[in-house]
């Protein structure tokens, strides 16, 4: 797959985040490892990407960021990544185990426990808290479009791009 090929045609790309030997058709999948299905072999902590800011449209991550090691903000910093690689308003879509749930517990790779308070980091005007979850640390800003979990199994995360604003400060 030529990626600056549809970076020209269609204005943007989807991007499949660690889709590995099981890409999402009409996505461009970036993987760690070197699979005949991975068209952007690249390791998704080790930052810059290799795209270039606001080109992605739509991204996708099932069952990557439970992955993602915490240590040094590093899911803090794995965010901030694919708000940089997002156009404006694109929206970014995560599913993985719940933190509190058996899928979670049981794999020994998993290292970052999400659950329904975490996006609350990632929204400045995120209701709930009234922004005060994201003043903590003020990572680069979301908006919660849409959350469903289950504790007992999965969680389910639809977040959109916003822009930089001071005043969420």
């Amino acid at each position: 797959m030529n990626v600056d090929k549809l970076l020209k045609e269609r204005q943007g790309i989807r991007l499949d985040i660690g889709g590995g030997g099981n890409p999402q058709a009409g996505f461009v999948n970036m993987d760690m490892r070197d699979l005949p299905e991975v068209d952007i072999v690249h390791n998704c902590t080790d930052y810059p990407w290799p795209l270039p800011d606001d080109c992605v449209l739509v991204a996708m991550a099932s069952h990557l960021v439970e992955h993602i090691n915490p240590v040094d903000f590093g899911f803090i910093k794995f965010m901030n990544e694919v708000w940089r690689v997002m156009k404006p308003d694109g929206e970014f879509m995560i599913a993985a185990p719940h933190g509190s749930s058996q899928g979670y517990l049981q794999d020994p790779t998993h290292c970052n426990p999400c659950n329904e308070s975490t996006w609350a980091y990632f929204d400045p005007l995120e209701p709930n808290s009234g922004g005060v979850l994201y003043r903590i640390y003020k990572p680069k800003p979301w908006r919660l479009k849409y959350l469903a979990w289950d504790p007992s199994a999965n969680i389910e995360v639809v977040l959109v791009k916003r822009r930089e604003d001071r005043s969420y400060e």
